[in-house]
């Protein structure tokens, strides 16, 4: 069976339009796929598992993908997910801006899909976005131009606040949330320790603990766990390290309850992954060689 493609006639209602929003209130279970366009993906709220090109991301608010026309993902084990995405064809863009110098992978070159976006770059970022959405629901010209320029403008925004998951000094202004979230993504191999975190920002466990579920719908130990668990997968399908040495690259220190709960969250043994993403890359790779 071939790969689903989404394709371009299906979401831009307008003949040569260059960008469009589309709401996903939820975002719900979505088999893998490519475009025939390109997308910026922003997290609102909720909590999901994206998997990008085999690579599995636990995401939550303030997550951002760069995801080009070719790359294959999917959505599963969605959680009250609300994102939006905004997507582009890249050759109907005619604002004379250097989109590769704003946009990571715009050129075809290695480039890092995944950022984050604090609380001040959401709400600019929501305010545009609803802008754009206004302006490219209109089939006249003038109002795709209007696009192209908010669109630059939005790209330009992401580019100021996006950071990555271990720069936690690029947090220093933000709320506690965002600061806990990125804390617990530099803590997969080490332990975290959420009443040492709170004394330093000077607030209270108890009030964190309840905005981190309520923005995520997840404790604080389950994110971890899963961030935990996905980079596992990460490392058992794209390296030959041990499974002892991923345990503790994971933040385990004992293997066997490492291996406990793998299997708990995935249903399946570390070993069974590891062997079921090398017969699944063997597939692929005949399939395409046909």
């Amino acid at each position: 069976m071939g790969q689903l493609i989404l394709r371009k006639a299906d979401f831009f209602p307008h003949v040569g339009q260059a960008v469009a929003v589309a709401d996903r209130y939820p975002q719900n279970v979505f088999a893998e796929h490519t475009h025939e366009f390109c997308e910026l993906v922003l997290v609102w709220r909720g909590n999901g598992l994206h998997v990008l090109n085999d690579r599995p991301y636990r995401i939550t608010r303030g997550d951002l993908f760069y995801i080009r026309a070719e790359d294959k993902h999917s959505y599963a084990s969605v959680n009250d997910l609300v994102l939006q995405n905004i997507i582009y064809c890249p050759d109907r863009l005619t604002l004379n801006l250097d989109w590769a110098a704003h946009i990571p992978g715009f050129d075809g070159r290695e480039h890092s899909p995944h950022w984050r976006l604090g609380s001040s770059g959401m709400n600019q970022a929501r305010q545009l976005i609803s802008q754009l959405e206004h302006e490219s629901a209109h089939p006249d010209a003038q109002t795709h131009d209007m696009a192209g320029l908010l669109f630059g403008q939005l790209v330009m925004i992401l580019k100021r606040h996006r950071y990555t998951s271990d720069n936690l000094s690029a947090l220093s202004r933000e709320p506690l949330l965002d600061k806990l979230i990125t804390a617990l993504a530099g803590s997969l191999d080490r332990a975290f320790v959420l009443d040492r975190f709170c004394e330093q920002e000077q607030c209270s466990e108890r009030t964190l603990r309840q905005q981190f579920r309520s923005q995520t719908g997840m404790t604080i130990n389950q994110y971890l766990r899963q961030l935990r668990i996905c980079h596992a997968q990460y490392l058992l399908q794209h390296t030959e390290m041990m499974i002892g040495e991923i345990a503790m690259q994971c933040g385990f220190e004992d293997s066997n309850y490492f291996s406990v709960v793998f299997n708990r969250e995935t249903g399946m043994t570390p070993g069974q992954w590891r062997q079921r993403s090398h017969c699944l890359e063997t597939r692929f790779s005949r399939y395409v060689m046909r």
